[in-house]
């Protein structure tokens, strides 16, 4: 991905991205987001409302627009700034969404550009529309995502390291040989009385 500097961008540019809006995406969009609202996850209260079927939240919506920016235009190293929305048209399940991103204004001095951004479905509808302002990245960013591999050549696992839980990390005291430390993180985890004994023991230990 390459992150653009204002400098590179003019007015008239464009990008955008399309994304089938399922099940599945307004589940995780909505466990995220904490949005109960059952008109999107229910299709029994969905079907007395005046859509008759469960639609998308509008943010869902949104965040595809913010997709383009942070990804495409200006890309990699932009600042969200502002954006103003217009909710027009419903997005259901099967939607096919193309968030669209196109560059109205530059201010060079001040390195911010207005950019006009819409959201438009499978028929050509106008579901959203709006505009943003954002601040590009200062140099030009060429951006490779990190490749995941195995060290045995199988299939690719994750390269980023698990985040210990609070609660682990709360009762491991940062100087712990690391023996002690795993020690008190499975005290924690097991609640053993018998074994905390053991474990202060080792602490104490010359």
């Amino acid at each position: 991905m390459t992150g653009r500097t204002i400098q590179e961008l003019v007015v008239g540019d464009v990008a955008e991205m399309t994304r089938e809006v399922t099940g599945e995406v307004i589940r995780d969009f909505v466990a995220a987001s904490g949005d109960d609202n059952p008109i999107h996850s229910d299709p029994a209260f969905a079907a007395v409302t005046r859509f008759r079927r469960v639609i998308a939240p509008g943010m869902l919506t949104a965040s595809f627009v913010s997709a383009v920016i942070g990804t495409k235009l200006p890309g990699p190293g932009a600042v969200y700034l502002s954006q103003s929305l217009r909710f027009v048209k419903p997005v259901f399940v099967g939607d096919q969404v193309t968030a669209r991103v196109e560059v109205t204004e530059r201010l060079v001095e001040r390195n911010r550009l207005r950019l006009r951004t819409t959201c438009a479905n499978q028929d050509g509808d106008l579901l959203l529309e709006g505009e943003a302002w954002v601040l590009p990245a200062a140099t030009r960013v060429e951006y490779e995502p990190p490749r995941a591999t195995s060290p045995a050549g199988g299939p690719a696992t994750s390269s980023r390291r698990p985040v210990e839980p609070f609660s682990q990390l709360a009762w491991a005291p940062a100087a712990l040989p690391l023996d002690v430390a795993s020690l008190w993180a499975s005290l924690w985890v097991e609640g053993s009385l018998a074994l905390a004994g053991q474990a202060m023991r080792l602490w104490v230990r010359p």
